[in-house]
């Protein structure tokens, strides 16, 4: 046992069953579910901002379900304004409209917008990320633990690659309209422009989505949605070194895995 537990330690195991900051990823057919590639898909890891997919998810089903509508406004607490960034800086008792909110956790990334988010919805964020584990489990995320709305590091917060895939298609099946949102390049607020973090947009064909993630214990992660003609996948890329690296390996895994770009191809829109 001894050995084992000391193995465990020098690959990076942190007593909670997440490996940190080692690779992962996964492709699947983001039609019919089909796994095209896998590497260690069900070991657990850090989601990272990758956790703001699942906060994103129940603010989209709230919309759908009339809770909330795209101009309410969520209210800036003591508790979120005080985390560290991505964040837009805004200040307690300030108010963030859901559309803006959308757009902030998007492009920004922004941890307080994704608290903001979280108390807004389940009471406290600590019952929001008892309903996020929740919905976790009734798509089939079953190695998946969420702790808090935004990302930031939480040594029970994990995930797998598997888990990522299957959120990323959930998202797609079950918001199409709202799933646009994750193609959004930029965004503006209070007099500032945040670009977003997911720079495959726009440079490698096809791809329209959807979510960066970052913390040292992570890695550099990746979710991303890409489509040419009538194949359409889903990708994931866990534990990157740098965020060229892993930009690179998605870009490596989207080109295997999707048909060759055609010289002006454009990318057809969802209904």
């Amino acid at each position: 046992m001894a050995t084992a537990t000391l193995a465990l330690g020098l690959a990076g195991y942190d007593g909670h069953g997440a490996v940190a900051a080692q690779k992962a990823a996964i492709v699947v057919d983001a039609k019919s579910g089909k796994v095209l590639y896998s590497d260690q898909a069900d070991s657990k890891r850090y989601p990272a901002s990758l956790t703001k997919m699942m906060t994103l998810y129940l603010l989209f089903s709230a919309i759908g379900n009339r809770r909330v509508g795209t101009r309410t406004a969520f209210r800036m607490s003591e508790h979120c304004a005080a985390l560290p960034p991505s964040k837009l800086g805004l200040k307690p008792g300030q108010t963030i409209p859901a559309r803006d909110a959308i757009l902030a956790l998007v492009t920004k990334s922004a941890n307080d917008v994704a608290c903001a988010v979280g108390e807004h919805l389940g009471g406290s964020e600590g019952a929001f990320a008892q309903k996020m584990t929740a919905q976790a489990q009734r798509l089939g995320m079953t190695n998946t633990v969420f702790r808090n709305a935004s990302g930031l590091p939480d040594p029970a917060q994990v995930t797998t690659a598997r888990d990522m895939a299957i959120l990323g298609r959930a998202l797609q099946r079950d918001f199409p309209r709202s799933f646009r949102y994750f193609k959004t390049r930029s965004f503006r607020w209070n007099g500032k422009t945040y670009l977003n973090h997911n720079k495959l947009l726009g440079r490698v064909d096809g791809v329209d989505g959807i979510k960066t993630g970052y913390t040292s214990a992570s890695g550099f992660n990746l979710v991303c949605s890409a489509e040419r003609g009538r194949s359409e996948v889903i990708a994931v890329v866990l534990g990157g070194n740098t965020a060229n690296a892993r930009d690179a390996r998605m870009k490596e895994l989207l080109e295997e895995y999707l048909p060759p770009a055609r010289r002006g191809w454009r990318l057809f829109r969802r209904n």
